[in-house]
Parts: structure tokens; sequence; C-alpha cells
């Protein structure tokens, strides 16, 4: 919420195959992505979940670095309800060689509004002070291949075994062999991104069954009527959202300042959700 000597403001990078996607850009993350040591170029897509200073203020640092950076990317940028009008008053306050190929898209609906052969990704309206949006990545379902199947049916590598993983059916050695005879789906990873926001439906649907629930926990318990005063979560709500939702693993960000630990903070998680971590600088996660 504020940077502290230990903790910078919010953003979280995301990375499948070869997309690099950014929630947020919190003040100072391009300095982070610097000492985790990835490169600001290989970004692909920005998720903005709401225009509060402390989610979007490094934006025009980033812009700047990547302009220098001869970066040949589309980049898709994606925001709430108003997000074209803030996006343009960044550009036209901070002059620098604007070369970027850049897409801004506004969110107006729930659901999925991006989606390619691999993933998908949804946006759900949370309650705070302005637009925010909570984001959900979903990795589809894949067909693979049983190697001792079909070592068993011993059908040679080529464009049988290409059909099977499309889950049809062929014939070989005068024997049909359907698709489920020698593959599996393998289930697809789910990530949820809730920032600032009171509990509300959309939580849920944010969080759904997800292998990872990434959330914001800005209060203790005890301060319940502060988080609610300015439309937050404490460390209770989002164990109750994960509990809810089915989620795998719960992990905790976006703390108040008055917090200089977050033993305090992960101790009390751990009471309502016990698979809870607090998030800190730098910390990976691999799905």
């Amino acid at each position: 919420m504020v940077p502290t000597k230990d903790r910078n403001h919010t953003s979280i990078l995301l990375k499948f195959k070869e997309e690099n996607i950014l929630v947020d850009c919190g003040e100072g993350t391009q300095r982070q992505l610097r000492i985790a040591n990835e490169k600001p170029t290989r970004i692909t897509k920005i998720l903005i979940t709401h225009w509060h200073g402390d989610h979007v203020l490094g934006i025009p640092g980033l812009l700047q670095t990547l302009a220098a950076s001869n970066y040949q990317k589309n980049l898709l940028i994606f925001g709430p309800e108003g997000t074209k009008r803030f996006f343009d008053n960044l550009i036209k306050t901070f002059i620098f060689n604007n070369n970027l190929n850049y897409e801004i898209r506004e969110i107006i609906n729930d659901g999925v509004f991006y989606e390619n052969d691999d993933f998908g990704i949804e946006a759900y309206k949370l309650e705070h002070k302005i637009p925010c949006l909570g984001y959900r990545f979903v990795e589809k379902d894949k067909r693979k291949i049983n190697v001792a199947s079909i070592k068993k049916y011993r059908i040679p590598e080529g464009p049988l075994i290409g059909k099977l993983q499309r889950g049809e059916s062929i014939v070989y050695n005068g024997k049909k062999i359907s698709s489920d005879d020698v593959s599996y789906i393998q289930k697809g990873k789910t990530v949820g991104f809730i920032t600032d926001t009171n509990v509300c439906e959309n939580c849920l649907n944010v969080a759904n069954s997800a292998d990872i629930l990434i959330s914001e926990a800005t209060f203790k318990e005890d301060l319940k009527e502060k988080a609610l005063e300015y439309s937050h979560l404490t460390v209770k709500d989002a164990a109750y959202i994960a509990t809810r939702a089915n989620v795998k693993k719960l992990v905790l960000t976006h703390f108040s300042q008055r917090y200089k630990g977050i033993g305090e903070l992960e101790e009390e998680a751990k009471k309502y959700f016990k698979n809870s971590v607090c998030a800190y600088d730098f910390m990976k996660l691999t799905l």
C-alpha cells in the first residue's frame, strides 16, 4: 500500500511460455525487475486492476525504458473503464520517444476478455472506491500422450500420434484405437489475483478452485472497521474467500505499512486457512 524499507509497491509478474504478464505496475517496478533478472522488454501484457497511484505509478518509467530499448512487441494493456483516458494523460505528462506499439483495451463486462490456444484471462469487477478489477488466468486443459500405451500398441512417431493427441481415433494394424486408449487430459492451472476490494461475490468468481490465489490483505482482523472504511480486505476476509472458493494455496500481499514484519499476518492467516503464506519482494512460485 505504502512502500517500506523492505516492501516495494505492488506488481506481480506471471510467466507462461513466451508470455510475461505484469499485473499492476507500482512505483519502482522496473528496478525490482532488474534485481529479479527479469528483462522489461519481455513483458507482453499489462493488466491494470485500478488507477490508484500505488498500483500504476511505475508505468511511465517502464514505458520510457521500453521505448529506449527498441521494444518490438505489440504491448497489450488492459484495465477497467477509464483506462484509455488515464493512459492518455500519462503519455501527455511524461514526454518520451513514443515509438512503442501498444494497444489499450478497457474491460467493460465480467468474464473472458482475452483468449488464445493455450490460456484465457478473465476479469471481474470488484468493490472499491473506484472501478477495480480482479483477474483470473486459466490455462487450458491439454491432452497428453501416455508413452507406455503408445509402446504397447507399437504406434510409430508421426501423424497418427498427432491425431490421437487431437482427440481423434485411428485405425492401426487393423485395430481401432481411440484417443482415450493412449492419452489423458492434463487439467490446466489457474491463478487468481484479487486487489483492493470489499468482500463480494466476484471475489469468489476470481478465486474459484484456483491453484494459487494472490490476494490483498491490508489489515489484520482487529482493524476490520478500517478495512471496511477504505474498501480493503483483512487477512481473515482473504482466508474466507479462499475457503469458500476451494483454493489450493493462498498468497497474501498489499500489507499496511503499520506491519513491520509479515510473521503476525501469516500466523493469523493460517488460523483461518492452513495453506496460506505472506508474499515478500522477489518471491517466486512455480506451478
